[in-house]
């Protein structure tokens, strides 16, 4: 398999790795948010959250597809700020993974949120820490954990998108055309040797990613044990 073949590959990662750090910041909040927050539309804004778990991919792609339509106002707006469409590019596709792996992120983080409760940031602000401080410096190394997991989840899924970015990118080589689609388009082909190549690089990365996550986890359970 030649360089050009793996250009999917690396297309995918550097998906992966932005959406990762984007969501990390944008999920940041809403999951402390949620975690503290008493109101009652918690419940509404925890299930918008989630609602891409349960989802079937092509019906998010569908709606989204339909709101970054240039007609649409999202899309028009886009066209007129940056000169070209959301449609079957790639700023169309981290847009639509944003939206598609957001409860990998805060799930996570609000579940590590909830565990630290209020005492670590009212003893830090006790000692005059501002709020943003108090959570740069105390709330967020606590939650470390939280933060890894969240980041893990992000990118593994993040990598294994089929539905949304196909109906939102299409099959765009070195634009949209991500390793999950290029696998699919190999499949089609009937050209299986090459779908097994990219099917086992993505499977070994995706095991290789989760099994550090685990065994960083089993590390941290057992140092906590002592």
């Amino acid at each position: 398999m030649s360089p050009g073949d793996l250009a999917p590959l690396w297309l995918t990662l550097r998906l992966a790795a932005l959406v990762t750090a984007i969501l990390m910041l944008l999920g940041t909040p809403l999951a402390w948010w949620l975690a503290h927050t008493r109101s009652r539309l918690a419940p509404v804004v925890e299930a918008v959250t989630a609602l891409p778990l349960v989802l079937p991919p092509t019906v998010l792609g569908f709606y989204l597809l339909l709101a970054f339509n240039p007609s649409a106002p999202l899309g028009q707006l886009w066209l007129s700020v940056t000169g070209s469409t959301l449609t079957f590019s790639f700023a169309g596709l981290v847009i639509a993974s944003l939206l598609y792996s957001l409860p990998f992120t805060v799930q996570p983080l609000q579940a590590a949120f909830t565990a630290l409760g209020r005492a670590p940031m009212e003893a830090a602000a006790s000692l005059s820490a501002s709020p943003l401080d108090a959570f740069l410096t105390v709330a967020a190394p606590l939650c470390l954990r939280g933060y890894l997991t969240a980041a893990v989840l992000t990118f593994a899924h993040t990598l294994g998108e089929f539905g949304v970015v196909l109906m939102v990118g299409g099959n765009i080589p070195g634009e949209t055309r991500v390793i999950s689609i290029a696998i699919y388009e190999e499949v089609e082909t009937l050209d299986y040797a090459a779908a097994h190549v990219l099917s086992g690089i993505l499977l070994a990365l995706s095991f290789a990613i989760l099994l550090a996550l685990y065994w960083i986890n089993g590390r941290h359970r057992q140092e906590a044990r002592r």
